[in-house]
Order: structure tokens, then sequence, then C-alpha cells
């Protein structure tokens, strides 16, 4: 977790977006790939679809922690306990960003912003550190060991 803050710089410049970059870290501790996830999450980005909505890094971190308690096959159940982190995850997410969507949380309103301002980047990078180490914090709380799923 030392070299988080790089590590998404890093794949921040390799052109994924906020959204890819929570799963990315999930599945690069994991030491595995999902192209396919990856590609899926791409409509998250920049708050769902680009409208400036949902953050990305909340949408993310949702994700992750499906990884390791929501349902996955047919036969299959998500964790009970997966809903309690997902609130868990909002609230402190919201509680600590006064707001769920981008256009509020960096104060950009225009997809140009996205790639010239180098505030947004360095906010939404801050952003992203905070609510990994969060999402890590909440699945040991819940008893899931995070690099470790089946």
């Amino acid at each position: 977790m030392g070299n988080t803050g790089f590590l998404m710089f890093r794949l921040k410049n390799a052109g994924y977006c906020c959204t890819q970059i929570m799963l990315k870290l999930a599945l690069d501790e994991e030491e595995k790939e999902n192209k396919d996830l990856l590609r899926a999450a791409n409509g998250l980005c920049m708050g769902i679809g680009s409208s400036q909505k949902i953050c990305g890094v909340l949408t993310g971190g949702i994700m992750v922690l499906g990884l390791y308690a929501g349902k996955g096959a047919d036969r299959e159940f998500p964790n009970p306990i997966y809903s309690q982190m997902v609130d868990e995850y909002t609230d402190w997410f919201e509680a600590l960003y006064e707001s769920t969507e981008c256009r509020d949380i960096i104060g950009v309103c225009t997809v140009t912003d996205y790639l010239t301002n180098q505030e947004y980047l360095m906010k939404c990078g801050d952003i992203m550190v905070q609510s990994f180490k969060k999402i890590v914090e909440i699945l040991e709380s819940h008893d899931f060991t995070f690099g470790d799923r089946e």
C-alpha cells in the first residue's frame, strides 16, 4: 500500500480512468488480470458515461467490494455483509467529500477541463488514495483478506 499513489499515477498516465484504477489496483494485488471487467468499467469513467455525475472512485470502490462479497455465479448469493460494506463506504465517501458527484467534488464541469487541468488530476489522485485505503480497511474489518480471494 505504500506506493499506491505512484501506482495510481502510473495507471492514470497509461490512460485508465478512476473507476478502472480502483479495480486494477485490486486485481494487481492478486496478480490477476481481467480485461473484460476493466473494459466494462470504462462506462463509469468521469462520472458515469462522462456525465460528471456519480464519481468513478465511488463506483470503482463499490466494484472492488463486489469482487470480494458480491454475487458471481448462478447458484451463489452475495455475502450477507456486502450491502453493509457498500453503505459503510458510500456513507464515508459522502461525509468526507460532501457529495457523490464528480462535478461537486472536483468542481470541473467539462471533459476539456479533465484533459488539461492539473489541479483536477491531483484532487482525484488524493481522493483515490484515501478511498482505496478505506476499501481495504472495510474489507479487513469484515474479515476479508485484501489480495486473497477465490
